[in-house]
Formats: structure tokens, sequence, C-alpha cells
């Protein structure tokens, strides 16, 4: 067995493991009343839906890091001796579900000393650099090695070392006994689950599991994108904002003509997440309200001429929605790395679901929104934002947004946009929280909104818009906001009072027009170097970031995150 040396002292793991500093989400539990008034059938294929998650885990956790599973083979065996080191380090191993990850303040943490997260992650050799791999890519398409260039630069595969050349192996061959198994208990589901669309899902899930062809995958996606009235849910999550690697392509002209010119799209690699939950209607009817006008919304886009959307102006828009009791969040989806997922948007626009008449589905997280402690609230209220719009200020508006958010993803350019290499999916995300902000108005006028929720949504935004610091580069989610501050404070959105946000209202939603004008026009034309301007102009951490990220820091002392996850903790003992 592998030997690691643990890079965090006591004195820290005991801090970072304290309640006060480790926020913990609560999922279901054995007596939760989703769980217990499920029909038989469906308890049953829980069951193996949360193994089929938990195998899931595994293979995400070799596509994160080369390391992962070796040491969490020794902090097993080192917890098992009484190392309390290791007990301690287990516990933020297990909440970051990796080696590697950001804590909330953006601080870089690593548990083993000496192993570092790499640009490439797993995904991409452990000594490759940047330099070597585009100089290989080069090459090799100089040598008519096409197809093997291909298979290295799909979003779906493991890339190797194959002499002096590089090698993409298609995950499902590389992971076949473990991605074999989740088939099995998600055949065993579907043998068991009470609803038929669900079940047929399962089946074609598995079938793409057991076969490499990406148009499996795209069956059990443009299926998956259909489902609305189903008791379960479970999701393959397959995302790529992790992979540093394969977006520098873009950087280098030679390359990216090469490319170019022999029909070759460098994609980012996926991570891999499974989600089980159990679908809550209630929530689920509230979401559904939205569906009538995305139409309308895909009309009023920008530009909205030059470009396909998922979400046509002229007909039922080919979106489904649901709320989940979470039971399991494994890999890439229940990584606690800073922050921790609300909700997706999927399948993502370099699926090839999306080009065989599939659809896209929105799934919401309750038990990852849900607020423990509104004293913590209050106080970080009572620090950052003006007394006089504390009324506007409501958590549940923070929801709207989201639900906004989501649905703006399937709104602007279907086509992916490759060209915008590492700021992709930073422009992405800025693009669905303007598209969020930018609607807001239209919605209350069509009826959606009340006027108070106009302003709960707003205020909402703007408050919770601000971060404890400045984020690295790498984090998307993050940067994106950062540079939406900027951008509304030059526009007047927002002053600083008193060393308090006051929130000018009425200048929200057409500076969110604005800069959703601008993203989108970037999306369009698919400029590396139009992108890269836009977020250095834009990135750009401020005193009054600084200030309110100082207040934040004295009411909220959080660093880590982790899930508990009673209900599926029993159920993978059984």
């Amino acid at each position: 067995m592998q030997t690691f040396e643990f890079n965090l002292s006591m004195e820290e793991l005991k801090k970072r493991t304290h309640k006060d500093y480790l926020n913990t989400k609560k999922f279901l539990t054995p007596e939760s009343p989703e769980y217990t008034s499920l029909a038989e059938g469906d308890k049953q294929a829980l069951k193996h839906l949360v193994k089929a998650a938990d195998i899931l885990e595994k293979i995400n956790m070799q596509i994160d890091c080369h390391h992962n599973l070796a040491f969490k083979e020794f902090l097993e065996s080192e917890v098992a001796k009484g190392n309390e080191q290791a007990k301690l380090t287990k516990i933020l191993f297990d909440a970051q579900k990796g080696i590697n990850a950001i804590d909330s303040m953006s601080n870089i943490i690593n548990l083993a000393k000496g192993i570092e997260s790499k640009p490439g992650k797993g995904v991409y050799p452990e000594d490759l650099s940047k330099e070597e791999f585009h100089s290989v890519l080069m090459r090799m398409i100089k040598e008519g090695k096409i197809d093997e260039v291909k298979n290295i630069l799909t979003q779906r595969s493991i890339v190797v070392r194959d002499n002096e050349n590089l090698k993409g192996i298609d995950y499902i061959d590389y992971f076949k006994e473990d991605f074999a198994r989740m088939a099995d208990e998600l055949e065993k589901a579907s043998e068991v689950s009470t609803n038929s669309d669900f079940n047929e899902y399962l089946k074609l899930q598995a079938k793409a599991l057991r076969t490499a062809d990406p148009m499996l995958d795209a069956y059990a996606d443009k299926k998956w994108a259909t489902l609305q009235d189903t008791p379960l849910e479970f999701t393959i999550t397959r995302e790529n904002y992790e992979d540093e690697m394969t977006g520098t392509i873009v950087e280098n002209e030679e390359l990216s003509k090469l490319l170019k010119e022999h029909g070759i799209s460098p994609i980012p690699k996926d991570f891999l997440g499974g989600r089980v939950g159990i679908v809550n209607k209630k929530g689920t009817q509230t979401l559904l309200e939205i569906k009538k006008y995305l139409p309308t919304l895909a009309d009023n886009m920008p530009y909205k001429d030059e470009y396909t959307q998922t979400i046509s102006s002229d007909e039922d828009a080919k979106q489904t929605m649901v709320d989940v009791d979470m039971v399991m969040a494994s890999g890439d989806v229940g990584e606690y790395r800073g922050g921790i997922t609300l909700a997706e948007n999927l399948p993502n626009s370099d699926k090839l679901s999306l080009t065989i008449g599939g659809g896209r589905r929105n799934v919401y997280h309750r038990q990852i929104r849900f607020i423990s402690d509104m004293s913590k609230l209050q106080k970080r209220l009572d620090e950052i934002l003006d007394k006089d719009q504390h009324k506007y200020y409501l958590d549940e508006a923070d929801h709207w947004f989201t639900i906004g958010h989501e649905n703006a993803h399937s709104l602007g350019p279907k086509e992916s946009s490759e060209s915008l290499g590492k700021y992709r999916n930073i422009i992405e995300e800025n693009k669905a929280d303007m598209g969020a902000l930018a609607f807001v108005d239209l919605l209350t006028e069509l009826g959606m909104y009340t006027q108070e929720q106009r302003l709960q949504i707003i205020v909402t935004f703007v408050a919770d818009n601000f971060l404890k610091s400045k984020p690295t580069m790498s984090q998307a989610h993050r940067v994106r906001t950062v540079m939406q501050n900027k951008y509304m404070y030059d526009r007047g959105v927002y002053d600083i009072v008193d060393g308090k946000i006051h929130v000018n209202i009425d200048k929200v939603v057409p500076v969110a027009k604005e800069m959703l004008t601008e993203i989108v026009r970037i999306q369009i034309d698919g400029d590396f170097n139009k992108a890269e301007k836009y977020v250095s102009d834009n990135f750009v951490w401020t005193d009054e970031m600084e200030l309110i990220a100082q207040k934040l820091q004295k009411v909220n002392k959080t660093l880590n995150g982790t899930l508990e996850t009673k209900l599926a903790d029993k159920l993978l003992a059984e």
C-alpha cells in the first residue's frame, strides 16, 4: 500500500472540521416522510440507485486526481489504527471528495504533501505539460493520425501515453468493470421502480454504460430530459468545468489552425457525478410556472436571429424541471469545494442528444439551498446591507433567481463555444446570471412575479453577489460574480453608503440587459481574445468588494462544507 505524508497540521485540521468552520448540509434520513411514504418498489430501486452513484464516485475520483484512490485507502488504513490526524483528514477528504480543493476563502487545500492539482487533473498524464501536449498534437496531426487526435480531444476520453504519442481511451472502456457494475444496479432498479418512463431511461442509461458509443448516451440523455412525473430522480451529471488543459489549445494559433483544417473541436473533458433523490411534487409545480414564459424569453434574447436556441420562440419549450429532495450527491456534483451545486441544467450544449431533437432538464437540490441558521443570515444583513432595504431581502428569492439562471442556460447560442477556451465557462455562467436578472421586469409584466417579488429578487441578488475573498481564475462561478459586481458598480447599480450596500433598484435590470448583450455577442463571435479582454476588464477585485468581504468574514467563519447522508449510508450498507 502506498503511504502519504499529511499536509495539514492537527491544529489546522481541528479548526477546519469544527462546526463553526465546517458547514453541513443534511440530506434525507431513513425517517424522512419523503422516503417512508414511497412505494415499496421505489424504496428498493432507491437502494440500487445509491449503489450505482457510489460506484460512479470511485470512477470520478480517478478522473479528478491520479492519487485519490490510493490516498483514500491509506486514510482508511490509518483511521483503523486510531490515527487522529488521518481521522480528521478523512472528514475533509470525504467532503471535498479528493485530495485537492479550494475552500470558501479561495485558499488551495492539499491534504497530502507534495500532491497538487494539475491542469489535466486525472484525465491527462500527470507529467504532461501544456507545451508538450500542444507539441505532440501538432506532430500527430502532421503525421496523419487524425482519428487518434480526435479520440484525444473528445470530452469522453482518458488520455494516456503511447510511446512518444498520446492516446485517448473512451472512459467507458477505461473503467469498463466499474461501469458494468453500475449498469447492473440501474437494471435492477428498473425492474422494481414503479414508473415506466423512469425505468425506460434507466435501461437506456445502463446500455450506455456497457458500450463506448456516444449515441447511446444521447438516447439516454434524450429520454432523461423528458422525465417530469417520476417519483425518483437519478442523474449522471457530465460537466467539464474542471479540465484546465484542453482549453489551452485555443491559445496556440498554429495548433488551433491545424485542428480547424481537420474539423476537430477540442472539447474539455467531462467529470462525472451521480445525483439520487425523491421528486418533490409541490416544489416541482412551482418550478413549472415559468415554463410557459420560456418561448417569450427566447424571443427577447439579444441577437436572437443570429443563432439557434435550445428553446424556440415559436413552439413549446423542450425543458422539464423537477425539485428534488436529496438522498445522495456523488462525484463531481457532490464535491464540497468552496461551495456546492444548487441546481443543474443538463445536458450541456456540447452533448450529442441536443443534435437529435433532445431537450434539457433542470434539477434543483432542495436540501442544499435550505438555510439552517436564520440568525446568522440576519447578522450578515446587519453587516452588509442598508437597513432600509432589509425588507426586500428574502432567502427564497435566491431560489427564484436560481430558477431564472438555470433556464437562461437554455437561452442564447446553442452551439458550443470551445473557441473561448478557459473563458468559456466563465462567460456562460455570466450569461445565465444576467439572463435571469435581465428578464425580471418582463416576467413581472407577464404575471410570473408580483411587484414585491421583483424587488426581493433584485435586492437579494445584489446582496448575495458579494464574496468573502477574491477567487482564483479556475473558479468560473465565482469569477463571474466579481465581474458582475465590477460592471454594476461602474454603472451605478449599487453604492456603498456608511460601509453597507445600497441597491439602486431601477438601474439593476437595464444594466443586466446591457451586460447580457455584450456576453451573447462574445459567444456568437467565438473570439478568444475578445473573451480574454472582457474577463480581464471586469475581473477586478475592488476596494468596495474587499470592504464587504471583510464584513462577511467577520460573521461567517465557514471554510469547508460537507454532506450528511444518513439515508444513503443506510442503503449502501444493506
